[in-house]
Protein backbone atom coordinates (compact mmCIF):
# COMPACT_ATOMS: atom_id res chain seq x y z
CA UNK A 1 0.00 0.00 0.00
CA UNK A 2 1.42 3.36 -1.04
CA UNK A 3 0.67 5.41 2.04
CA UNK A 4 3.85 7.22 3.09
CA UNK A 5 3.15 10.35 1.04
CA UNK A 6 -0.51 10.53 2.03
CA UNK A 7 -2.14 13.32 3.98
CA UNK A 8 -2.19 12.98 7.77
CA UNK A 9 -5.52 13.39 9.56
CA UNK A 10 -6.06 16.05 12.21
CA UNK A 11 -8.66 13.86 13.93
CA UNK A 12 -6.32 11.64 15.97
CA UNK A 13 -6.59 11.62 19.77
CA UNK A 14 -3.59 9.95 21.34
CA UNK A 15 -4.52 8.54 24.74
CA UNK A 16 -1.73 5.99 24.93
CA UNK A 17 -0.16 5.88 28.35
CA UNK A 18 -3.38 6.62 30.20
CA UNK A 19 -4.27 3.88 32.65
CA UNK A 20 -7.85 3.35 33.75
CA UNK A 21 -8.65 1.27 36.79
CA UNK A 22 -12.15 0.42 37.90
CA UNK A 23 -13.38 -0.49 41.32
CA UNK A 24 -16.33 -0.18 43.62
CA UNK A 25 -16.38 1.93 46.72
CA UNK A 26 -16.75 -0.50 49.60
CA UNK A 27 -15.67 -3.45 47.45
CA UNK A 28 -17.38 -5.60 44.86
CA UNK A 29 -17.49 -8.59 47.22
CA UNK A 30 -19.48 -6.58 49.75
CA UNK A 31 -22.02 -5.62 47.08
CA UNK A 32 -22.37 -9.26 46.06
CA UNK A 33 -22.95 -10.32 49.67
CA UNK A 34 -25.59 -7.62 50.09
CA UNK A 35 -27.32 -8.87 46.94
CA UNK A 36 -27.43 -12.40 48.37
CA UNK A 37 -28.81 -11.16 51.68
CA UNK A 38 -31.41 -9.08 49.85
CA UNK A 39 -32.45 -12.12 47.80
CA UNK A 40 -32.96 -14.06 51.07
CA UNK A 41 -35.40 -11.38 52.23
CA UNK A 42 -37.22 -11.32 48.91
CA UNK A 43 -35.53 -8.23 47.44
CA UNK A 44 -34.66 -8.32 43.75
CA UNK A 45 -30.84 -8.67 43.77
CA UNK A 46 -30.57 -6.64 40.57
CA UNK A 47 -31.66 -3.57 42.54
CA UNK A 48 -28.62 -3.87 44.81
CA UNK A 49 -26.28 -4.79 41.95
CA UNK A 50 -27.43 -1.77 39.94
CA UNK A 51 -26.85 0.42 42.97
CA UNK A 52 -23.38 -1.04 43.23
CA UNK A 53 -22.66 -0.25 39.60
CA UNK A 54 -23.53 3.39 40.25
CA UNK A 55 -21.06 3.34 43.14
CA UNK A 56 -18.27 2.23 40.85
CA UNK A 57 -15.33 4.56 40.64
CA UNK A 58 -12.84 5.02 37.87
CA UNK A 59 -9.34 6.33 38.21
CA UNK A 60 -7.31 7.57 35.30
CA UNK A 61 -3.60 7.96 35.66
CA UNK A 62 -0.90 8.98 33.22
CA UNK A 63 2.37 7.15 32.90
CA UNK A 64 5.60 7.96 31.13
CA UNK A 65 4.66 6.23 27.91
CA UNK A 66 7.37 5.99 25.28
CA UNK A 67 6.12 4.38 22.06
CA UNK A 68 8.48 2.22 20.08
CA UNK A 69 9.59 3.16 16.60
CA UNK A 70 7.21 0.54 15.21
CA UNK A 71 4.29 2.01 17.20
CA UNK A 72 5.08 5.48 15.93
CA UNK A 73 5.07 4.21 12.38
CA UNK A 74 1.76 2.43 12.94
CA UNK A 75 0.27 5.59 14.46
CA UNK A 76 1.35 7.55 11.39
CA UNK A 77 -0.08 4.86 9.13
CA UNK A 78 -3.42 4.98 10.95
CA UNK A 79 -3.49 8.76 10.55
CA UNK A 80 -2.95 8.47 6.79
CA UNK A 81 -5.63 5.80 6.37
CA UNK A 82 -8.10 7.85 8.40
CA UNK A 83 -7.36 10.89 6.23
CA UNK A 84 -7.95 8.80 3.12
CA UNK A 85 -11.34 7.63 4.41
CA UNK A 86 -12.18 11.28 5.10
CA UNK A 87 -11.43 12.16 1.48
CA UNK A 88 -13.51 9.25 0.20
CA UNK A 89 -16.59 9.83 2.31
CA UNK A 90 -16.53 13.61 2.00
CA UNK A 91 -16.74 13.14 -1.75
CA UNK A 92 -19.46 10.47 -1.47
CA UNK A 93 -21.62 12.56 0.87
CA UNK A 94 -21.23 15.60 -1.36
CA UNK A 95 -22.43 13.49 -4.27
CA UNK A 96 -25.52 12.52 -2.26
CA UNK A 97 -26.21 16.15 -1.39
CA UNK A 98 -25.05 15.77 2.20
CA UNK A 99 -22.14 16.80 4.38
CA UNK A 100 -19.70 14.36 5.91
CA UNK A 101 -18.86 14.84 9.59
CA UNK A 102 -15.43 13.37 10.21
CA UNK A 103 -15.00 10.98 13.14
CA UNK A 104 -12.23 11.14 15.69
CA UNK A 105 -9.89 8.19 16.07
CA UNK A 106 -8.58 7.43 19.55
CA UNK A 107 -5.30 5.59 20.04
CA UNK A 108 -5.20 3.91 23.44
CA UNK A 109 -3.22 1.30 25.31
CA UNK A 110 -4.70 -1.34 27.55
CA UNK A 111 -8.11 0.17 28.29
CA UNK A 112 -10.19 3.19 27.46
CA UNK A 113 -13.37 4.95 28.55
CA UNK A 114 -15.76 5.82 25.73
CA UNK A 115 -19.31 7.10 25.58
CA UNK A 116 -20.25 3.45 25.01
CA UNK A 117 -18.60 2.40 28.27
CA UNK A 118 -15.34 0.98 29.51
CA UNK A 119 -13.42 -1.13 26.99
CA UNK A 120 -10.27 -3.19 27.11
CA UNK A 121 -7.83 -3.78 24.29
CA UNK A 122 -8.85 -7.45 24.13
CA UNK A 123 -12.16 -6.34 22.59
CA UNK A 124 -10.33 -5.16 19.49
CA UNK A 125 -11.00 -1.96 17.53
CA UNK A 126 -14.51 -0.55 17.80
CA UNK A 127 -16.68 2.41 16.87
CA UNK A 128 -18.82 4.18 19.45
CA UNK A 129 -21.85 5.96 17.96
CA UNK A 130 -22.36 7.86 21.23
CA UNK A 131 -19.25 10.00 20.75
CA UNK A 132 -18.63 9.31 17.04
CA UNK A 133 -15.15 7.98 17.68
CA UNK A 134 -13.15 4.99 16.47
CA UNK A 135 -10.99 3.33 19.12
CA UNK A 136 -7.93 1.17 18.51
CA UNK A 137 -5.05 -0.21 20.53
CA UNK A 138 -2.20 -0.57 18.04
CA UNK A 139 -1.29 -3.86 19.70
CA UNK A 140 -4.26 -5.32 17.82
CA UNK A 141 -2.22 -5.24 14.64
CA UNK A 142 0.25 -7.66 16.19
CA UNK A 143 -2.64 -10.04 16.90
CA UNK A 144 -4.07 -9.48 13.41
CA UNK A 145 -0.83 -10.67 11.89
CA UNK A 146 0.27 -13.40 14.29
CA UNK A 147 -2.93 -14.76 15.83
CA UNK A 148 -5.50 -14.07 13.13
CA UNK A 149 -3.09 -14.78 10.26
CA UNK A 150 -3.94 -11.59 8.38
CA UNK A 151 -0.65 -9.78 7.69
CA UNK A 152 -0.13 -6.76 5.47
CA UNK A 153 -0.69 -3.03 5.65
CA UNK A 154 -3.86 -3.14 3.58
CA UNK A 155 -5.33 -5.66 6.00
CA UNK A 156 -4.60 -3.10 8.72
CA UNK A 157 -6.23 -0.38 6.64
CA UNK A 158 -9.33 -2.53 6.11
CA UNK A 159 -9.85 -2.69 9.88
CA UNK A 160 -9.98 1.11 10.10
CA UNK A 161 -12.16 1.42 6.99
CA UNK A 162 -14.64 -1.06 8.50
CA UNK A 163 -14.97 0.97 11.71
CA UNK A 164 -15.33 4.17 9.70
CA UNK A 165 -18.04 2.33 7.78
CA UNK A 166 -19.92 2.11 11.08
CA UNK A 167 -19.53 5.87 11.41
CA UNK A 168 -21.09 6.33 7.97
CA UNK A 169 -23.98 4.10 9.05
CA UNK A 170 -24.39 6.20 12.18
CA UNK A 171 -24.49 9.46 10.22
CA UNK A 172 -27.13 8.03 7.89
CA UNK A 173 -29.32 6.86 10.78
CA UNK A 174 -28.90 3.17 9.99
CA UNK A 175 -27.21 2.33 13.29
CA UNK A 176 -29.94 4.04 15.30
CA UNK A 177 -32.67 2.06 13.56
CA UNK A 178 -30.90 -1.23 14.26
CA UNK A 179 -30.30 -0.40 17.91
CA UNK A 180 -33.92 0.76 18.31
CA UNK A 181 -35.09 -2.70 17.24
CA UNK A 182 -33.20 -4.36 20.09
CA UNK A 183 -36.10 -4.45 22.50
CA UNK A 184 -38.56 -5.67 19.87
CA UNK A 185 -36.67 -8.74 18.72
CA UNK A 186 -35.49 -12.01 20.17
CA UNK A 187 -31.74 -12.40 20.69
CA UNK A 188 -31.58 -14.65 17.65
CA UNK A 189 -33.40 -12.20 15.38
CA UNK A 190 -31.37 -9.25 16.65
CA UNK A 191 -28.16 -11.17 15.95
CA UNK A 192 -29.32 -11.58 12.36
CA UNK A 193 -29.88 -7.84 12.12
CA UNK A 194 -26.45 -7.20 13.63
CA UNK A 195 -24.89 -9.44 10.98
CA UNK A 196 -26.44 -7.30 8.25
CA UNK A 197 -25.12 -4.15 9.92
CA UNK A 198 -21.59 -5.57 10.09
CA UNK A 199 -21.63 -6.87 6.53
CA UNK A 200 -22.72 -3.47 5.30
CA UNK A 201 -19.74 -1.93 7.12
CA UNK A 202 -17.53 -4.43 5.28
CA UNK A 203 -19.11 -3.35 2.00
CA UNK A 204 -18.52 0.32 2.87
CA UNK A 205 -14.88 -0.51 3.58
CA UNK A 206 -14.81 -1.96 0.07
CA UNK A 207 -16.15 1.31 -1.32
CA UNK A 208 -13.26 3.12 0.36
CA UNK A 209 -10.81 0.66 -1.23
CA UNK A 210 -12.47 1.21 -4.63
CA UNK A 211 -11.90 4.96 -4.58
CA UNK A 212 -8.51 4.70 -2.90
CA UNK A 213 -7.48 2.58 -5.86
CA UNK A 214 -9.28 4.56 -8.56
CA UNK A 215 -8.59 8.15 -7.58
CA UNK A 216 -5.48 8.12 -5.40
CA UNK A 217 -3.55 5.11 -6.67
CA UNK A 218 -2.51 3.89 -3.23
CA UNK A 219 -3.41 0.24 -3.84
CA UNK A 220 -0.56 -2.07 -4.80
CA UNK A 221 -0.80 -5.60 -6.27
CA UNK A 222 -1.88 -8.01 -3.56
CA UNK A 223 -3.46 -5.36 -1.34
CA UNK A 224 -7.06 -6.34 -2.05
CA UNK A 225 -6.19 -9.98 -1.36
CA UNK A 226 -4.84 -8.87 2.03
CA UNK A 227 -8.13 -7.17 2.85
CA UNK A 228 -10.16 -10.16 1.67
CA UNK A 229 -8.02 -12.45 3.79
CA UNK A 230 -8.48 -10.23 6.84
CA UNK A 231 -12.25 -10.18 6.34
CA UNK A 232 -12.21 -13.95 6.01
CA UNK A 233 -10.07 -14.55 9.09
CA UNK A 234 -12.42 -12.66 11.40
CA UNK A 235 -15.66 -14.33 10.33
CA UNK A 236 -17.84 -15.60 13.18
CA UNK A 237 -17.62 -19.19 12.00
CA UNK A 238 -13.84 -19.22 11.83
CA UNK A 239 -13.37 -17.47 15.19
CA UNK A 240 -15.86 -19.74 16.95
CA UNK A 241 -14.26 -22.83 15.45
CA UNK A 242 -10.82 -21.71 16.60
CA UNK A 243 -11.91 -20.77 20.11
CA UNK A 244 -14.21 -23.66 21.02
CA UNK A 245 -14.08 -26.21 18.23
CA UNK A 246 -17.63 -25.76 16.94
CA UNK A 247 -19.91 -23.05 15.61
CA UNK A 248 -23.40 -21.84 16.58
CA UNK A 249 -24.83 -19.84 13.65
CA UNK A 250 -27.67 -18.39 15.76
CA UNK A 251 -25.07 -16.52 17.82
CA UNK A 252 -23.32 -14.95 14.82
CA UNK A 253 -23.15 -11.16 15.04
CA UNK A 254 -20.68 -10.27 12.27
CA UNK A 255 -21.18 -12.83 9.52
CA UNK A 256 -19.27 -15.81 8.21
CA UNK A 257 -15.82 -15.61 6.67
CA UNK A 258 -17.28 -16.09 3.19
CA UNK A 259 -19.92 -13.40 3.74
CA UNK A 260 -17.50 -10.83 5.09
CA UNK A 261 -15.07 -11.28 2.21
CA UNK A 262 -17.89 -11.26 -0.35
CA UNK A 263 -19.45 -8.03 0.86
CA UNK A 264 -16.09 -6.26 1.01
CA UNK A 265 -15.49 -7.37 -2.57
CA UNK A 266 -18.97 -6.16 -3.55
CA UNK A 267 -18.17 -2.67 -2.34
CA UNK A 268 -14.75 -2.72 -3.94
CA UNK A 269 -15.96 -3.93 -7.34
CA UNK A 270 -18.95 -1.57 -7.61
CA UNK A 271 -17.97 1.49 -5.60
CA UNK A 272 -21.66 2.27 -5.16
CA UNK A 273 -23.41 2.80 -1.83
CA UNK A 274 -26.64 1.32 -3.19
CA UNK A 275 -24.86 -1.98 -3.79
CA UNK A 276 -24.27 -2.26 -0.03
CA UNK A 277 -27.89 -2.61 1.05
CA UNK A 278 -27.46 -5.78 3.07
CA UNK A 279 -30.78 -5.18 4.84
CA UNK A 280 -32.77 -5.92 1.69
CA UNK A 281 -30.49 -8.61 0.31
CA UNK A 282 -32.22 -11.98 0.03
CA UNK A 283 -28.96 -13.85 0.39
CA UNK A 284 -25.99 -12.68 2.41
Amino acid sequence: MRWEKGRRSDNIEDQRGRRITRGAKGGGILILLLALVGMYFGIDPSVILNLGSRMESEQTTSSDYTPTEEENRLAEFVSVVLADTEDTWRSQFNGMGGSYVEPKLVLFSGAVQSACGFAQAAMGPFYCPGDRKVYIDLGFYHDLKNKLHAPGDFAQAYVIAHEVGHHVQNLLGITGKVHAARGELSDQDYNKLSVRLELQADCLAGIWAHFADKTRNIVEPGDIDEALNAASQIGDDRLQKQSRGYVTPDSFTHGTSEQRARWFKQGYNRGDFNSCNTFEARAL
